[in-house]
């Protein structure tokens, strides 16, 4: 009989340690932590419950690493801990951190690339991305990558936010294709490409690049020249699209395949990555009679029909250009 009592009592003992174990558990797991300032922390894949609250307590996110492992147990998500870059909140406490790392919510990291820049150029911008990992193998042409801005997880690969540029220019291109105005002297996507880029090199005023795109188009009914500067110095610079200096008359009977004062039609490739903006612009270009246009001081550009109409144009630039070298 002693020994009968002697057991329940035992088992009392364990049951109450039990619970007073489980409640000290649940209390601590849902108990503000000692993370005093956000943080960002990354999670390495392949990372185990044991190696994430070693890390977690190293960072100071949580407090007891033991506690976290145990909750994490009771809460049966030690399997759905995702890896990644996480930030974490003052005070979070280690059930509040064990539901971050099971929504996968990482931190989304950006770049932005410019409309107009060459590949080289955006290919250079890629390297330096602080958190992207490996080296650029891939060449993608003049032309193909989409200027915008770019989403990325810390260790996402180089290759694979270039692939994603590529994949956005095909799609962007695709799309506005389908809905391009009829009877463009434009016969392929890429055509429309390489006349973009263009556009982009000359205006930077969003709002005129319909209009320039409806000169061009013009032009290239009429089988006139494109005679565009960005063409030439593209051609001149070896791609690099920077000259370093005004463009000459010799410039401008130089031969190459992209002197579009020389050669009937479009350059031999795109000069740039042109945005998305550009691109629609020649698809859907405005309804002009202009077949001319020249800087006109302010930033934008002079339009006009005829040629005498343009050449005052331009001894008015020239006159503006020259008060401007006096100081004036």
């Amino acid at each position: 009989m002693r020994a009968l009592l002697a057991f329940f009592l035992l088992l009392m003992t364990a049951g109450l340690a039990g619970f007073l174990g489980f409640s000290y558990v649940t209390g601590a797991f849902r108990a503000t932590g000692p993370l005093i300032e956000e943080r960002a922390v990354v999670i390495p894949p392949g990372s185990g419950v044991e190696a994430i609250a070693r890390t977690l307590a190293s960072e100071g996110v949580i407090a007891d690493p033991l506690v976290f492992k145990v909750g994490i147990r009771l809460a049966d998500k030690g399997r759905r801990l995702k890896a990644g870059e996480y930030l974490f909140e003052p005070g979070m406490s280690a059930e509040a951190v064990m539901d971050l790392l099971v929504s996968g919510a990482v931190i989304q990291r950006r770049f932005t690339v410019a409309e107009g820049l060459t590949t080289a150029t955006i290919l250079d911008t890629i390297q330096g991305v602080d958190g992207l990992k490996g080296p650029i193998t891939l060449s993608p042409l003049e032309g193909a990558l989409l200027p915008e801005t770019y989403l990325f997880q810390k260790g996402d690969t180089r290759d694979a936010v270039v692939r994603r540029m590529e994949e956005a220019m095909t799609e962007t291109l695709d799309r506005l294709w389908e809905v391009r105005a009829e009877g463009l002297p434009i016969a392929t996507k890429e055509q429309a490409l390489i006349l973009a880029s263009v556009v982009e090199k000359e205006t930077g005023i969003a709002s005129e690049r319909p209009m320039v795109a409806g000169v061009f188009v013009n032009r290239l009914r009429k089988g006139m020249p494109l005679q565009s500067d960005p063409t030439v110095i593209y051609g001149l610079s070896g791609g690099t699209g920077l000259l370093g200096r005004a463009l000459t008359r010799k410039d401008l009977v130089t031969e190459h395949a992209w002197n579009t004062y020389r050669i009937a039609g479009l350059p031999a490739t795109p000069i740039c990555n042109p945005g998305a903006d550009a691109i629609a612009a020649v698809l859907k270009p405005a309804e002009t009679d202009a077949l001319y246009f020249v800087a006109d001081g302010t930033g934008g550009h002079a339009f006009a029909r005829t040629l005498d109409e343009h050449n005052r144009n331009v001894r008015a630039w020239r006159k503006i250009q020259k008060s401007q070298a006096n100081g004036q």
